[in-house]
């Protein structure tokens, strides 16, 4: 795990996970204030290498509990958002089974425990895997692993920001 997510051809974050980067996390996630998805979106889009931005969009998916607490996927608004600048769809072929939520774990036990992910649908050959947070890469390494098994060739990893 040390070069970084395993499955993934390249993973990249637009911000360190402090600051504005970080606040801006927070109002999508916990304080619903869906349209931050779009700013969020907005500089991904703008500072992302152009090399990387191919093939379709799928988000990490929500624990369905935490789906229906919240009543929203703030990974899926923000994959709606960066494939609406785009010009792409969102593939909907993933699904995390389980409660699984990696929050408040420490390092060790989210890679560990990483989420349940399988494919629900066969994937894009090429995928742009969207999340809001990398933090140990377990979960992006699980959404890999699912993806290929399911026929992606090519995974590139974005993120909004990234735990250092």
């Amino acid at each position: 795990m040390a070069g970084g997510p395993q499955g993934i051809d390249r993973a990249w974050s637009s911000a360190p996970h402090d600051g504005v980067a970080r606040a801006l996390v927070g109002a999508l996630k916990f304080r619903r204030l869906l349209p931050v998805a779009g700013v969020m979106a907005e500089r991904m889009h703008w500072l992302v290498p152009g090399h990387l931005l191919g093939g379709a969009v799928v988000a990490v998916p929500p624990a369905a509990a935490r789906r229906r607490r919240r009543g929203f996927d703030p990974a899926g608004e923000l994959a709606a958002a960066l494939a609406a600048r785009l010009g792409s769809d969102v593939a909907s072929c993933l699904a995390r089974r389980g409660s699984g939520h990696q929050v408040g774990r420490r390092r060790a036990e989210r890679i560990r425990h990483p989420p349940r992910i399988e494919a629900v649908a066969p994937a894009p050959r090429s995928v742009l895997l969207v999340d809001d947070v990398l933090t140990t890469g377990a979960t992006l390494t699980a959404c890999a692993q699912a993806l290929r098994a399911a026929g992606a060739r090519r995974i590139v990893a974005v993120t909004f920001t990234r735990r250092l």
